[in-house]
């Protein structure tokens, strides 16, 4: 008889996983509807790419006062040449709010979780890099989200009271695997 992990089935765990899921979803979802809504077609990524991509530096890198125009992120001039290109900024700023949304949805309902996760923790990992902002350390929010995010797709978070549960077993096991939360908890 093979020995379960208590942990994963004690009671407040799916409570903890429901609610972590559920509180990512409802950053990205919020984050994204901001954007297209808030915006009413007018939010882009330009100004950020072009002039906020300099990144910071903190104690013990950077002490005293710091010559304006520094620039510390060693991948600025990507994000900067990203946004001179007006076809690919009308594709960024597509995909940031699509994915925001999206991705804010998806972990809301715990459908398609692993994908959904995944490229919430990818879209939190190229912020991270174009920020480059290490003013107070070396976590930020945008790594913060980005290891809770891919924690929510590693463990499956849509079968804990997600729609991912429900329909996991009429799904091919590849898609059950990569796209949704794997095999159902004590599986």
């Amino acid at each position: 008889m093979a020995k379960t992990n208590t942990v994963f089935t004690a009671t407040w765990f799916p409570n903890v996983v429901v609610l972590a899921r559920v509180v990512i979803g409802i950053i990205f979802l919020w984050a994204g509807l901001e954007k297209f809504i808030g915006g009413a077609g007018a939010w882009t990524a330009k100004g950020f790419l072009a002039f906020g991509t300099s990144g910071t530096l903190g104690w013990p890198f950077v002490t005293g006062a710091i010559a304006e125009g520094t620039v510390f992120n060693p991948t600025h001039d990507i994000w900067v040449s990203l946004s001179s290109n007006e076809g690919v900024m009308k594709l960024v700023d597509f995909m940031v709010q699509f994915g925001q949304i999206s991705i804010g949805i998806a972990l809301i309902l715990g459908v398609a979780t692993r994908f959904a996760a995944t490229m919430g923790a990818l879209m939190m990992t190229f912020f991270f890099f174009a920020a480059w902002d290490f003013a107070y350390g070396i976590v930020n929010q945008h790594f913060a989200y980005a290891v809770v995010t891919f924690g929510l797709a590693v463990i499956g978070a849509g079968n804990y009271r997600g729609v991912d549960a429900h329909i996991g077993s009429q799904l091919p096991s590849w898609a059950r695997k990569w796209l949704a939360s794997g095999e159902p908890a004590g599986a």
